[in-house]
């Protein structure tokens, strides 16, 4: 399992009439915990789009707890729970405030797509080899 977190700031246009944080931004918040966590592994999105993958969302849940409120430092920790498998790689994200209380849990599936045939393919080599020693178990 491969686990990363970055901090996020709630800003003001986030926030609904009640001072919460607007429930669409929390997808958000996952993308930035998303890119953050693959960027940590030393791998960009970027790059692997130059280089003709795109990672385009096929699920997402949220499950709200409690309101994160304007101007809250949020700590979102993203999860990488299993290899990618057939395409398809599965993100957890949980968002606590600063004082450890948990407000939403998400989970986020994408899936690897050739950019230049719109189909389905296999994560890049160098994504698989960053990952793979998260998920090695040592020897008993």
């Amino acid at each position: 399992m491969y686990t990363a977190t970055t901090q996020v700031r709630v800003r003001y246009g986030e926030t609904d009439q009640m001072g919460y944080l607007y429930y669409g931004f929390y997808a958000w918040y996952y993308e930035v915990g998303r890119v953050e966590a693959i960027r940590e592994l030393g791998i960009e999105y970027k790059k692997m789009e130059e280089e003709g993958i795109i990672l385009p969302v096929v699920q997402l849940t949220s499950k709200y707890i409690r309101p994160a409120k304007y101007d809250d430092l949020l700590v979102v920790k993203t999860t990488i729970p299993a290899l990618p498998k057939a395409g398809l790689i599965q993100f957890e994200c949980e968002i606590e405030d600063e004082e450890g209380t948990l407000l939403n849990i998400g989970k986020v599936s994408l899936v690897f797509v050739d950019k230049a045939t719109r189909k389905k393919t296999t994560p890049p080599a160098y994504f698989i080899e960053k990952l793979r020693p998260y998920f090695e178990t040592a020897p008993a």
